[in-house]
Protein backbone atom coordinates (compact mmCIF):
# COMPACT_ATOMS: atom_id res chain seq x y z
CA UNK A 1 0.00 0.00 0.00
CA UNK A 2 1.02 3.57 -0.73
CA UNK A 3 1.48 6.58 1.04
CA UNK A 4 -0.95 9.41 0.57
CA UNK A 5 -0.72 13.48 0.02
CA UNK A 6 -4.44 15.23 0.18
CA UNK A 7 -4.54 18.41 -0.83
CA UNK A 8 -7.23 21.05 -2.17
CA UNK A 9 -6.70 23.81 -4.48
CA UNK A 10 -8.36 25.81 -1.80
CA UNK A 11 -5.40 25.99 0.29
CA UNK A 12 -3.81 28.16 -2.60
CA UNK A 13 -6.74 30.73 -2.24
CA UNK A 14 -6.26 31.23 1.21
CA UNK A 15 -5.04 34.67 1.00
CA UNK A 16 -3.34 36.16 4.10
CA UNK A 17 -1.79 39.61 2.20
CA UNK A 18 1.92 40.80 0.88
CA UNK A 19 4.47 39.96 3.55
CA UNK A 20 3.15 37.53 5.77
CA UNK A 21 5.12 34.40 6.18
CA UNK A 22 2.37 32.27 5.99
CA UNK A 23 1.87 32.16 2.41
CA UNK A 24 0.33 30.37 -0.32
CA UNK A 25 3.75 29.44 -2.07
CA UNK A 26 4.38 27.18 1.20
CA UNK A 27 1.98 24.17 -0.07
CA UNK A 28 2.93 25.20 -3.87
CA UNK A 29 6.31 24.57 -2.82
CA UNK A 30 6.33 21.44 -1.22
CA UNK A 31 3.30 20.20 -4.36
CA UNK A 32 5.77 20.88 -6.80
CA UNK A 33 8.62 19.00 -5.01
CA UNK A 34 6.17 16.10 -4.18
CA UNK A 35 4.60 15.73 -7.18
CA UNK A 36 7.66 14.52 -9.13
CA UNK A 37 7.57 11.07 -7.60
CA UNK A 38 5.64 8.21 -8.41
CA UNK A 39 5.34 6.38 -5.54
CA UNK A 40 2.11 8.73 -4.20
CA UNK A 41 -1.62 8.64 -4.20
CA UNK A 42 -3.14 11.93 -4.01
CA UNK A 43 -6.22 12.55 -2.95
CA UNK A 44 -8.98 15.69 -1.57
CA UNK A 45 -10.31 15.99 1.64
CA UNK A 46 -13.56 15.51 2.98
CA UNK A 47 -16.15 17.36 4.78
CA UNK A 48 -15.19 17.31 8.77
CA UNK A 49 -18.38 16.35 10.69
CA UNK A 50 -20.16 19.13 13.04
CA UNK A 51 -20.10 16.48 16.53
CA UNK A 52 -16.55 16.35 15.44
CA UNK A 53 -15.84 20.09 14.86
CA UNK A 54 -18.01 20.87 18.68
CA UNK A 55 -15.81 17.93 20.50
CA UNK A 56 -12.70 20.05 19.46
CA UNK A 57 -13.67 23.71 19.67
CA UNK A 58 -16.71 25.30 21.33
CA UNK A 59 -19.92 25.65 19.52
CA UNK A 60 -19.80 29.49 19.65
CA UNK A 61 -16.26 29.89 18.48
CA UNK A 62 -17.09 27.78 15.43
CA UNK A 63 -20.01 29.36 14.49
CA UNK A 64 -18.33 32.87 15.50
CA UNK A 65 -15.67 31.28 13.16
CA UNK A 66 -17.48 30.65 10.35
CA UNK A 67 -19.23 34.08 10.12
CA UNK A 68 -16.09 35.59 10.19
CA UNK A 69 -14.44 35.66 6.63
CA UNK A 70 -14.83 38.94 5.08
CA UNK A 71 -17.18 39.50 1.61
CA UNK A 72 -13.69 41.13 0.33
CA UNK A 73 -10.15 42.28 1.84
CA UNK A 74 -8.44 40.74 4.62
CA UNK A 75 -9.64 40.21 8.35
CA UNK A 76 -7.43 39.82 11.03
CA UNK A 77 -9.13 37.17 13.87
CA UNK A 78 -6.14 37.67 15.72
CA UNK A 79 -2.61 39.60 15.75
CA UNK A 80 -1.15 37.43 12.85
CA UNK A 81 -4.17 34.98 11.87
CA UNK A 82 -5.74 36.66 8.66
CA UNK A 83 -8.70 35.09 6.71
CA UNK A 84 -9.90 36.48 3.29
CA UNK A 85 -13.20 35.75 0.79
CA UNK A 86 -11.66 32.60 -0.44
CA UNK A 87 -9.98 31.10 3.32
CA UNK A 88 -13.15 29.44 4.70
CA UNK A 89 -13.10 26.70 2.35
CA UNK A 90 -9.19 26.30 2.96
CA UNK A 91 -10.16 26.42 6.64
CA UNK A 92 -12.43 23.41 6.37
CA UNK A 93 -10.65 21.72 3.89
CA UNK A 94 -7.50 21.30 6.51
CA UNK A 95 -9.35 20.12 8.85
CA UNK A 96 -11.41 17.86 6.86
CA UNK A 97 -7.90 16.13 5.68
CA UNK A 98 -7.39 14.43 8.31
CA UNK A 99 -10.94 13.04 8.16
CA UNK A 100 -9.98 11.87 4.18
CA UNK A 101 -6.48 10.88 6.04
CA UNK A 102 -8.25 8.41 8.69
CA UNK A 103 -11.13 7.07 6.44
CA UNK A 104 -9.02 6.37 3.67
CA UNK A 105 -6.19 4.18 5.73
CA UNK A 106 -9.05 2.68 8.24
CA UNK A 107 -10.45 1.22 4.37
CA UNK A 108 -7.08 0.37 3.78
CA UNK A 109 -6.77 2.24 0.96
CA UNK A 110 -3.58 3.68 1.53
CA UNK A 111 -1.08 2.91 4.26
CA UNK A 112 -0.46 6.17 5.61
CA UNK A 113 -0.91 10.10 4.62
CA UNK A 114 0.39 13.24 4.63
CA UNK A 115 -2.36 16.34 4.64
CA UNK A 116 -0.59 18.77 2.66
CA UNK A 117 -2.63 21.56 4.25
CA UNK A 118 -2.61 25.24 5.03
CA UNK A 119 -3.60 27.28 7.07
CA UNK A 120 -1.94 25.19 10.02
CA UNK A 121 -3.98 23.97 13.48
CA UNK A 122 -1.56 24.05 16.49
CA UNK A 123 -1.83 26.93 17.68
CA UNK A 124 -5.95 27.17 17.38
CA UNK A 125 -7.29 27.03 21.24
CA UNK A 126 -10.65 25.72 22.23
CA UNK A 127 -11.82 29.27 21.89
CA UNK A 128 -9.94 31.43 19.69
CA UNK A 129 -7.91 31.44 16.33
CA UNK A 130 -3.97 32.10 17.16
CA UNK A 131 -0.85 32.26 15.37
CA UNK A 132 -2.12 31.42 11.43
CA UNK A 133 -4.40 29.04 12.97
CA UNK A 134 -7.91 28.82 13.34
CA UNK A 135 -8.74 24.86 13.88
CA UNK A 136 -6.88 22.66 15.32
CA UNK A 137 -6.39 20.12 12.77
CA UNK A 138 -4.66 17.61 15.18
CA UNK A 139 -7.47 17.96 17.60
CA UNK A 140 -9.96 16.88 14.75
CA UNK A 141 -8.21 14.29 13.90
CA UNK A 142 -8.15 12.83 17.60
CA UNK A 143 -11.74 13.22 18.40
CA UNK A 144 -12.66 11.41 14.71
CA UNK A 145 -10.59 8.76 15.67
CA UNK A 146 -12.09 8.01 19.21
CA UNK A 147 -15.44 8.69 18.08
CA UNK A 148 -15.73 6.91 14.59
CA UNK A 149 -13.24 4.09 14.61
CA UNK A 150 -13.01 3.94 19.11
CA UNK A 151 -9.29 4.23 19.06
CA UNK A 152 -7.74 4.76 22.55
CA UNK A 153 -4.50 5.65 22.59
CA UNK A 154 -3.83 8.45 20.16
CA UNK A 155 -0.34 9.57 20.33
CA UNK A 156 0.30 13.17 18.26
CA UNK A 157 3.77 13.86 18.09
CA UNK A 158 4.51 17.69 17.36
CA UNK A 159 7.90 18.75 16.28
CA UNK A 160 7.07 22.19 15.20
CA UNK A 161 9.61 24.70 16.55
CA UNK A 162 6.67 26.15 18.25
CA UNK A 163 4.62 25.15 21.16
CA UNK A 164 1.64 24.39 19.67
CA UNK A 165 -1.07 25.52 22.46
CA UNK A 166 -3.76 24.86 20.79
CA UNK A 167 -3.46 20.91 20.44
CA UNK A 168 -2.64 20.94 24.10
CA UNK A 169 -5.99 23.18 25.04
CA UNK A 170 -8.15 20.84 22.75
CA UNK A 171 -6.41 17.25 24.26
CA UNK A 172 -5.30 18.23 27.43
CA UNK A 173 -8.91 16.92 28.80
CA UNK A 174 -8.68 13.81 26.26
CA UNK A 175 -7.95 10.86 28.78
CA UNK A 176 -7.64 8.71 24.79
CA UNK A 177 -4.81 11.20 23.97
CA UNK A 178 -0.74 11.77 24.40
CA UNK A 179 0.06 14.98 22.83
CA UNK A 180 4.10 15.40 22.66
CA UNK A 181 5.80 18.60 21.73
CA UNK A 182 9.46 19.73 21.47
CA UNK A 183 9.77 23.23 20.95
CA UNK A 184 12.45 26.45 21.39
CA UNK A 185 11.30 27.86 24.46
CA UNK A 186 11.33 30.38 25.70
CA UNK A 187 9.14 32.00 22.27
CA UNK A 188 6.26 31.76 21.27
CA UNK A 189 2.99 31.33 22.31
CA UNK A 190 4.88 31.17 25.62
CA UNK A 191 4.01 27.97 28.12
CA UNK A 192 4.64 24.40 27.03
CA UNK A 193 7.47 24.04 30.03
CA UNK A 194 7.54 20.27 31.54
CA UNK A 195 4.81 21.27 34.35
CA UNK A 196 2.26 21.27 30.84
CA UNK A 197 1.30 17.57 31.83
CA UNK A 198 -2.34 17.67 30.63
CA UNK A 199 -5.22 16.81 32.74
CA UNK A 200 -4.15 13.40 32.68
CA UNK A 201 -0.64 13.16 32.98
CA UNK A 202 -0.99 12.92 28.88
CA UNK A 203 1.19 15.48 27.52
CA UNK A 204 4.95 15.65 27.37
CA UNK A 205 6.30 19.16 26.48
CA UNK A 206 10.04 19.40 25.84
CA UNK A 207 11.70 22.67 25.67
CA UNK A 208 14.74 23.53 24.09
CA UNK A 209 17.06 26.62 23.93
CA UNK A 210 17.13 28.81 20.87
CA UNK A 211 20.69 27.52 19.00
CA UNK A 212 19.84 23.95 19.50
CA UNK A 213 21.37 21.91 16.75
CA UNK A 214 20.90 17.91 15.56
CA UNK A 215 23.18 16.27 18.17
CA UNK A 216 21.34 18.25 20.85
CA UNK A 217 17.88 18.17 19.38
CA UNK A 218 17.91 13.84 18.91
CA UNK A 219 19.32 13.27 22.40
CA UNK A 220 16.29 15.37 23.43
CA UNK A 221 14.40 13.40 20.91
CA UNK A 222 14.66 10.50 22.95
CA UNK A 223 12.51 11.21 25.62
CA UNK A 224 9.98 11.37 22.70
CA UNK A 225 10.71 8.27 22.06
CA UNK A 226 10.66 6.48 25.23
CA UNK A 227 7.34 7.54 26.46
CA UNK A 228 5.70 6.51 22.77
CA UNK A 229 6.88 3.37 24.05
CA UNK A 230 5.93 3.27 27.18
CA UNK A 231 2.12 4.65 25.93
CA UNK A 232 2.23 1.99 22.94
CA UNK A 233 -0.27 4.21 20.93
CA UNK A 234 -2.91 2.27 18.57
CA UNK A 235 -2.38 5.59 16.18
CA UNK A 236 -0.11 7.70 15.82
CA UNK A 237 -0.42 11.81 14.22
CA UNK A 238 2.36 14.04 13.51
CA UNK A 239 1.69 17.43 14.12
CA UNK A 240 4.66 18.60 11.31
CA UNK A 241 6.50 21.96 11.48
CA UNK A 242 9.44 21.98 9.72
CA UNK A 243 10.02 25.64 11.03
CA UNK A 244 13.09 24.08 13.37
CA UNK A 245 15.60 23.99 10.11
CA UNK A 246 18.43 26.15 9.74
CA UNK A 247 17.63 28.75 7.25
CA UNK A 248 13.90 29.48 8.84
CA UNK A 249 12.85 32.85 9.48
CA UNK A 250 11.05 32.46 12.01
CA UNK A 251 13.36 30.37 14.95
CA UNK A 252 16.52 29.80 15.91
CA UNK A 253 16.84 25.89 15.50
CA UNK A 254 19.80 24.63 13.51
CA UNK A 255 18.52 21.30 12.20
CA UNK A 256 18.67 20.45 8.38
CA UNK A 257 16.45 18.86 6.32
CA UNK A 258 17.58 15.02 6.80
CA UNK A 259 16.63 15.68 10.06
CA UNK A 260 13.46 15.36 9.37
CA UNK A 261 13.90 12.07 7.88
CA UNK A 262 15.17 10.78 11.04
CA UNK A 263 12.52 12.36 13.51
CA UNK A 264 9.64 10.57 10.97
CA UNK A 265 11.81 7.65 11.13
CA UNK A 266 12.63 7.09 14.59
CA UNK A 267 9.07 7.70 15.91
CA UNK A 268 8.12 4.86 13.13
CA UNK A 269 10.26 2.27 14.33
CA UNK A 270 9.04 3.24 17.86
CA UNK A 271 5.49 2.97 17.45
CA UNK A 272 4.89 0.75 14.08
CA UNK A 273 4.82 -2.20 16.24
CA UNK A 274 1.72 -0.81 18.20
CA UNK A 275 -0.15 1.37 15.20
CA UNK A 276 0.21 -1.22 13.06
CA UNK A 277 1.13 1.99 10.59
CA UNK A 278 -1.03 3.79 11.19
CA UNK A 279 -0.12 7.32 10.86
CA UNK A 280 -2.11 10.73 9.83
CA UNK A 281 0.64 13.60 9.44
CA UNK A 282 -0.43 17.26 8.91
CA UNK A 283 1.31 19.92 7.56
CA UNK A 284 2.24 22.93 10.72
CA UNK A 285 4.71 25.85 10.15
CA UNK A 286 8.22 26.26 7.95
CA UNK A 287 8.39 29.49 5.96
CA UNK A 288 11.54 29.27 4.22
CA UNK A 289 10.58 27.85 1.08
CA UNK A 290 13.17 25.35 0.15
CA UNK A 291 13.94 24.40 3.59
CA UNK A 292 10.12 23.45 3.51
CA UNK A 293 10.19 21.66 0.40
CA UNK A 294 13.29 19.53 1.05
CA UNK A 295 12.29 18.65 4.69
CA UNK A 296 8.62 17.83 3.70
CA UNK A 297 10.10 15.49 0.99
CA UNK A 298 12.42 13.75 3.98
CA UNK A 299 9.32 13.39 5.93
CA UNK A 300 7.67 11.72 2.78
CA UNK A 301 10.78 9.54 2.39
CA UNK A 302 10.19 8.03 5.59
CA UNK A 303 6.31 7.39 5.57
CA UNK A 304 7.00 5.78 2.18
CA UNK A 305 9.30 3.73 3.79
CA UNK A 306 7.51 2.52 6.45
CA UNK A 307 4.47 1.80 4.63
Amino acid sequence: MKTAIINSDSYEKHNTGDGHPEQPKRVIAIKEKLKKRKDLIWDKPDNVPDDILSMTHSKDYINNLKDSFPQKGLKYLDGDTVVSPESKKAVFDAAGSTIRAIDGIESNQFKNAFCLARPPGHHAEKNKAMGFCCISNAGVATNYLVSKYKYKRIACVDFDVHWGNGNYDVMRKNKNSLYISTHQYPFYPGGGTDKDKGDFNNSLNIPLPAGTNSEEYFNAFDRVLERLVQYKPDFLIFSAGFDAHKDDPLAQFQLSSKDFYEITKRTLAATNKFTAGKVVSILEGGYDLNALAESANEHVNALVEFN
